[in-house]
């Protein structure tokens, strides 16, 4: 009876070992996707981030591009104005 006893303890530290082994692997498997996933996350961040700083240049420019197409227009409109005055 003794060893029955016996025999379940030890059974049952083994199925405890086990399990807490199993969690440490599935842990360190979950940690290392975690891992890998926030690498990508920062890798495109980054990507995107500057691809972002790209096109505020653009638009800046663009922006001053049409500002000055606009000015230029503005003036040869008053010049045009002013000849039709004249007629």
């Amino acid at each position: 009876m003794e060893d029955a006893k016996e025999s379940d303890n030890m059974l049952g530290e083994s199925i405890e070992d086990k399990r807490e082994q199993s969690r440490d692997f599935v842990t360190m498997c979950l940690t290392s996707q975690i891992d890998s996933v926030q690498e990508l996350l920062d890798s495109q961040r980054k990507k995107l981030t500057e691809r972002n700083n790209a096109l505020e240049v653009m638009v800046k420019t663009l922006k001053e591009e049409i500002m000055a197409t606009m000015m230029a227009l503005s003036t040869k409109i008053k010049e045009l104005e002013g000849e039709l005055a004249l007629c």
